[in-house]
C-alpha cells in the first residue's frame, strides 16, 4: 500500500510512525507543552531525527469533555506552526489534525500534506469534498458525536461490525468524491470505554476487511494508565506493549508522543516477521 504526499510515494507495506505535535492548553499528555515555537521546532527536530515520517500537528483537542475552540483560534494557533516547521526543515511530511475543512484546506495551502480528521467527515459537510480538492492522503476515524459527547455514545450492537459498517459507508462516501488515499483509524478511546478499546485491539485484524492503511493512536491514552493504576506520564512501557499487538495486528501508522520507542517496535516487529 502506498500513499501520495507531495507527489511522493510513501510505501506503507512497512509500518511508519507519526509523532505528534500538540499546540493546545489542554491535551490530556502534553497540552501546553509545545505553544512556545521554539520548543515546538525542537521537538519536531527530535521526532524527525528520531526516525518519524509524518508529524501531525494538532491545535483543537479531542479528549474527552476539551473545551471547544474556535474556528479563528485554531487558524490562529496552528498556521504559524505549519510555517515554521517548514521554514525550518522543509522536507517534512506535516499531517494536519482537524474536522474542519477550511483549516484543513489552509494548512495544505501553506504545505501540509495530509489531512487527519476525527469525524471521517462528519462534522463538515464539505470536508470530503476540500479533500477531494487538495488532493491529499485523508485519514478518518470511528467516533461518534464530538468530543464534548462522545463518552456516553459507548452502545454497539457489536462492536467491530458497526464499526466496520461505520468505514464501509464513509470509504464509499470519500470514493464518490474521487478521493484516492484514504486511511482508518479505528479511534481508540473515542466513543469506547476501556473495555471495548481492548476487544477492538484484540480484533484489530478483522478491520483488514476494508483494505485500506490503518492508523493506530493508542499512545499514553487512558486504556494503558487506567489498567495499569498508574498515571499518561507513566504509560510510555504500555504504549510499546499495546503499540507491538496492532503492529502484529496490521497497523500500518503508529500515532505516537514518543517516536524513538515506536520506531523501534517497528523495527523488532520487522524482524520477526
Amino acid at each position: 500500500m502506498t500513499i501520495n504526499c507531495k507527489g511522493q510515494l510513501i510505501d506503507l507495506s512497512t509500518p511508519k510512525v507519526m509523532g505528534i505535535l500538540n499546540l493546545t492548553p489542554d491535551s490530556f499528555y502534553d497540552g501546553g507543552k509545545y505553544q512556545d515555537e521554539s520548543i515546538a521546532l525542537n521537538q519536531v527536530e527530535k521526532m524527525l531525527s528520531e526516525g518519524a515520517t509524518f508529524i501531525d500537528v494538532g491545535a483543537y483537542s479531542s479528549r474527552p469533555n476539551a473545551k471547544d475552540v474556535s474556528e479563528t483560534e485554531e487558524l490562529q494557533r496552528i498556521i504559524p506552526i505549519v510555517e515554521l516547521i517548514l521554514n525550518a526543515f522543509p522536507e517534512t511530511l506535516i499531517s494536519v489534525d482537524t474536522f474542519r475543512s477550511e483549516v484543513a484546506k489552509r494548512c495544505v495551502e501553506t504545505g501540509a500534506c495530509m489531512v487527519n480528521d476525527i469525524s471521517a467527515g462528519k462534522l463538515d459537510d464539505i470536508m470530503l469534498q476540500t479533500i477531494a480538492n487538495l488532493r491529499v492522503p485523508y485519514v478518518m476515524m470511528h467516533m461518534k458525536g464530538n468530543p464534548q459527547t462522545m463518552q456516553s455514545l459507548t452502545n454497539y450492537g457489536n462492536l467491530v461490525k458497526d464499526i466496520i459498517y461505520y468505514f464501509s459507508e464513509r470509504i464509499a462516501a470519500a470514493r464518490s468524491y474521487g478521493i484516492i488515499d484514504v486511511i482508518i483509524d479505528p479511534g481508540f478511546g473515542f466513543a469506547k470505554n476501556i473495555t471495548q478499546n481492548f476487544e477492538l485491539l484484540s480484533k484489530l485484524e478483522l478491520l483488514k476487511i476494508l483494505e485500506k492503511p490503518m492508523l493506530i493512536g493508542l499512545s499514553r491514552k487512558s486504556m494503558i494508565y487506567k489498567t495499569l493504576d498508574s498515571s499518561a506520564d507513566e504509560a510510555l512501557n504500555g504504549t510499546s506493549v499495546l503499540n507491538t499487538v496492532a503492529l502484529q495486528k496490521g497497523a500500518s501508522i503508529l500515532r505516537v508522543h514518543d517516536v524513538k520507542e515506536a520506531v523501534e517496535c517497528v523495527k523488532l516487529i520487522d524482524h520477526l516477521q
